[in-house]
């Protein structure tokens, strides 16, 4: 039989943490962070082994004993760039009227457009021989597409579903990372132009939001 006393003091009994093992996460965290800094640097150039491990201040053989390989390092650093993404895409301003639901969709497009332009584009450059990453691509447009269809919800309502799907599939185009990349780098615009130019076309392009 066991005493209540033990029961009560086994049940307030430090945790005991395995310091090995959070060294080791934290050092795979550090690769991640080390790989995605290189990749925007050498976008579309994906960062080789030992670029990575000299950025960490890790051994190659670190590298490689938290990652089968370096697909595997891409994945996981795919894997949490797309988290750190959908933080800042975040919704916001849903229930605000219709110019204030743009200026706060396009903000946030175009903070998250100058974050991770030359991540996209390394993803995109490199996902022709990995089923992994090409289904992480249809998953961050799709993530578009369902943000969009929340904050818009007022002047899609009035579209049949083949109009509702046709508008958000060009408002998707409209604010892709390509479209803030080409407006920023070939046509010279500023932050503030890319972000009014966006804002107007959104807004033409839906449709008149229904009176309360």
């Amino acid at each position: 039989m066991i005493e209540a006393g033990v029961v009560k003091d086994s049940m307030f009994a430090p945790v005991r943490i395995d310091g090995r093992r959070l060294r080791s996460e934290r050092t795979k965290q550090l690769i991640i962070e080390a790989y995605l800094a290189l990749a925007r640097e050498e976008s579309p150039v994906l960062p080789t082994a030992a670029k990575v491990a000299e950025r960490a201040g890790y051994s190659v053989r670190s590298v490689f004993e938290r990652f089968p390989d370096l697909h595997g390092l891409q994945i996981a650093a795919a894997d949490f760039a797309i988290t750190q993404v959908v933080a800042m895409a975040a919704p916001r301003d849903v229930g605000g009227d219709r110019m204030t639901r743009i200026r706060s969709h396009v903000g946030t497009r175009a903070r998250a457009s100058e974050r991770w332009l030359p991540l996209w584009r390394a993803l995109i450059a490199n996902q022709s021989g990995s089923e992994e990453l090409q289904a992480r691509t249809r998953a961050m447009r799709e993530r578009v597409l369902s943000l969009m269809e929340h904050m818009y919800a007022p002047e899609l309502s009035s579209l049949s579903d083949t109009a509702r799907k046709h508008t958000l599939v060009a408002l998707e185009a409209i604010v892709d990372v390509e479209s803030w990349a080409r407006m920023r780098e070939h046509f010279g615009l500023s932050d503030d132009e890319v972000s009014a130019a966006w804002i107007q076309a959104i807004d033409r392009l839906l449709p008149p939001t229904p009176s309360e």
